[in-house]
Order: C-alpha cells, then structure tokens, then sequence
C-alpha cells in the first residue's frame, strides 16, 4: 500500500487496534511495516521503497465486518473521519468516492453483503467496510466456524437471540428449554452459509 510517511501511517493503523506484526529497515533504505486487522487471515504492507505507486492510490481496499454500525462507530470513537451507513442505490456506487448514488443507512432487511461505511488513511488510501451477516453457499472454505473476536462472537449471539425470539412466536410463545442447541445450529448454519433454522 502506497504511503507518504510510514511513521504516521503506522501510527494510524496501531490506532484502529490492528496487530503490527512487522517493522523492518535496512541500511539501503528499504522499509516494510506489516499490519494485520483484527480476526483477518490478511495483512497489509506499506514501508520505504515497497511500491512507486502514489500515495493514497489504494482504493476499495475492503474489510468485512458481522455488524456494521458497530464497526463504524468503533472507528469513529477512535477518531476515525468515517463515513455513515449506507447501502448502494445503483450497482457499484460504493465505489463512488464522491458519493453519488449512495442511499443512507443500512440495507433493506439488512441484507447480507449490501451495507458499507467508507473511511481513508492518512494518505488517502480507501477502505470499504461491508457488512456481511450469512454468506451465500460455497463462500467459505469448510463447515468449520469460528470467531475472530469477542465482538464478532458478541454480535453472532445477539443475531442468534433475535432470530429464536422470532422462533419461539412462531411457536406459541413459549420459552425453549433447548435454546442453546438451537443457537448453535443457527451460529453454525449463519457463518457456513447454509440453511438457517426456522
């Protein structure tokens, strides 16, 4: 990733709480910083003599996220000059760094991968959150699950106690004994991709 200063690119990144797993120079003035966000098997690099791309040149980098508005607000808490909510009112608008065709607050029935906040690096250089809730079948490697954090594990519960709230109306309203079965069965099913539980 291009960028103009890697100290306060590197200040930055350690703000959001990312894990820097690298910061080596060398006596020919080469320099590679490594950062990795939270629960991502990704990192990314920027340094000394990594790339002759401009600054700030770096678009649409995205991060996927379980609760949109949460993230958002933890990146603003931090500081962070991060956009709204929205979702896109035409196909690719949240590609669209002036903001055109953007229409405010989350999705339509809070619809899986349609959500996105924006917010930029010291440079410029743009990262797309989207929020993804259930992943469409074969978007993961295996049926294992999973949480990268306490937060992603925080928000799948409160997901999963919202959804058997629905079940048990649907079922004459009467409390369920064998909730934590059915959590599982619907926290496995949502982050496989496959069918939720009624």
């Amino acid at each position: 990733m291009p960028v103009s200063d890697v100290d306060a690119a590197k200040a930055f990144y350690a703000n959001l709480g990312w894990r820097e797993d690298a910061d080596f120079g060398f006596d020919n003035g080469f320099r590679v910083v490594q950062f990795t966000p939270p629960g991502s098997p990704a990192s990314v690099q920027f340094g000394a003599g990594i790339t002759s791309a401009t600054p700030g040149s770096a678009q649409g980098l995205y991060l996927i996220v379980s609760d949109i508005q949460a993230a958002r607000d933890e990146l603003a808490g931090l500081g962070v000059e991060v956009s709204e909510v929205f979702h896109p009112g035409a196909p690719g608008a949240q590609f669209h760094t002036d903001g055109s065709d953007r229409v405010g607050g989350r999705a339509e029935e809070g619809a899986s991968y349609s959500s996105f906040a924006t917010f930029s690096d010291p440079d410029g250089n743009g990262w797309l959150l989207q929020e993804i809730t259930s992943r469409l079948p074969g978007r993961i490697e295996s049926d294992e699950t999973s949480f990268a954090s306490v937060d992603d594990l925080r928000a799948a519960l409160i997901r999963a106690a919202t959804a058997h709230g629905e079940h048990e109306k649907r079922h004459g309203g009467e409390f369920d004994e064998n909730w934590p079965a059915w959590y599982a069965e619907y926290m496995a099913a949502e982050q496989s991709g496959a069918e939720l539980p009624e």
